[in-house]
């Protein structure tokens, strides 16, 4: 059965960093687009960013220079490095995998930014 297990959140400084991971069973990363999706409170869950199986990556216009995703297929594990990171970033952060129109969702953590 597939789990994607994130881990790595917690409460961080505004202009921290933190590095968020999202450990893949029951599937291979490296054959899925995998995504980084956050949802504040009160607000809709949104994409931050998209690992595609080409390797291509894509940033929402917000995280755009801060945030950098990768993939390690030998561990079958992706990242979201956050840095400079800001008030608005906090949020509960899911890890996604999406295939031929199959989703997968991790169960999320939570990340705080504040002073």
């Amino acid at each position: 059965q597939v789990q994607l297990v994130e881990s790595g959140g917690g409460l961080v400084q505004p202009r921290g960093s933190l590095r968020l991971s999202c450990a893949a069973s029951g599937l291979t990363v490296s054959s899925y687009r995998m995504s980084w999706y956050r949802q504040a409170p009160g607000k809709e869950r949104e994409s931050v960013a998209i690992k595609r199986i080409d390797g291509r990556t894509s940033y929402a216009d917000s995280v755009l220079g801060r945030f950098t995703i990768a993939r390690d297929n030998a561990k079958n594990t992706v990242y979201l490095q956050m840095n400079n990171m800001k008030s608005e970033d906090t949020a509960v952060y899911y890890c996604n995998a999406e295939a031929g129109g199959t989703n997968y969702w991790g169960q999320g953590t939570l990340v705080t930014v504040s002073s």
